[in-house]
């Protein structure tokens, strides 16, 4: 494997993202599902350059940033805090 890659983390992350679909599935239609995976793969994405660029030290400030709600900012601050993606 690459240099860098943690094979728990990469697993942990698969294992994340089958559990969300599988949850997603009971009550989205396939198409709709597709579309919110990407969109929060994407959120997810801006979420960790804004932490990382220090525009959003918190979840509140995480909130303002990318104009969502504090439970979603929150719950996007922890995951990213869980998969390590805050750390320097």
């Amino acid at each position: 494997m690459g240099e860098g890659v943690d094979p728990t983390q990469m697993c942990q992350s698969l294992m994340d993202k089958v559990a969300r679909s599988k949850q997603l599935t009971a009550i989205a239609e396939p198409e709709l599902l597709v579309l919110f995976e990407d969109w929060l793969e994407e959120l997810e994405e801006e979420a960790t350059r804004a932490v990382q660029s220090g525009h959003a030290g918190n979840a509140g400030e995480l909130a303002r940033s990318l104009k969502v709600s504090a439970k979603g900012a929150n719950f996007l601050f922890s995951k990213l805090e869980r998969e390590g993606k805050l750390g320097s």
